[in-house]
């Protein structure tokens, strides 16, 4: 018998953000990149003047395309970190989720 969590798991198991939220992604862009670079690659208001993480929660929740692109450039940059972190046999991670592997 499967349990919720293992059938969810079963539906994405190449999905690098499942279980990954969305403040946890602004904190990671803004850890790795910062404010002034996320601006660039994503021309929006929010990012541009005054930038917080709650004032992109709000923006991002309500308007698909840029929330799109911000999850876009999230996966990019994991993806080039796992990259850089392949030569060790250590599992990449970011936060307290690890990071799969294609």
């Amino acid at each position: 018998m499967f349990h919720k969590s293992d059938k969810t798991l079963e539906q994405q198991p190449n999905n690098p953000l499942h279980g990954v939220k969305l403040k946890e992604i602004l904190e990671f862009l803004v850890e790795e990149i910062g404010w002034e670079e996320m601006a660039e690659e994503i021309p929006i208001r929010c990012f541009q003047y005054d930038p917080s993480i709650k004032s992109s929660l709000v923006f991002l929740r309500r308007t698909a395309w840029a929330r799109n692109k911000v999850e876009a450039l999230y996966i990019k940059l994991v993806k080039d970190e796992n990259s850089e972190d392949n030569s060790s046999n250590e599992k990449p991670q970011h936060g307290k989720y690890q990071v799969r592997k294609k």
